[in-house]
């Protein structure tokens, strides 16, 4: 019986450039492995592989989670600064 196949997308979205990195991955394939072999990791190194914050279209999820067809995992930065504390500080000047 032939490998069934899926279709997938890696997303990792740099604040003037978002790459998008399309995959064809075993059925059963994880999170982490669709990371791994979209070489993200290796192009850009200041993604922290130990702290890797990811989601499937907007939705926190984790590398061992796996993956349908169609899905786009996402790989995302840390922020620099806490939305609710930026609303708060803009709020005050005002």
């Amino acid at each position: 019986m032939a490998e069934e196949f899926i279709a997938i997308e890696v997303a990792y979205a740099l604040p003037k450039q978002q790459v998008i990195i399309a995959l064809t991955l075993p059925k059963g394939a994880t999170v982490e492995q669709a990371i791994s072999a979209s070489k993200l990791l290796d192009l850009y190194p200041d993604i922290n592989k130990t702290e890797l914050n990811v989601g499937v279209f907007g939705s926190a999820c984790k590398l061992n989670d796996l993956l349908k067809a169609g899905d786009r995992v996402e790989i995302y930065r840390p922020l620099h600064h806490d939305p609710k504390e930026a609303r708060r500080q803009r709020a005050l000047k005002n």
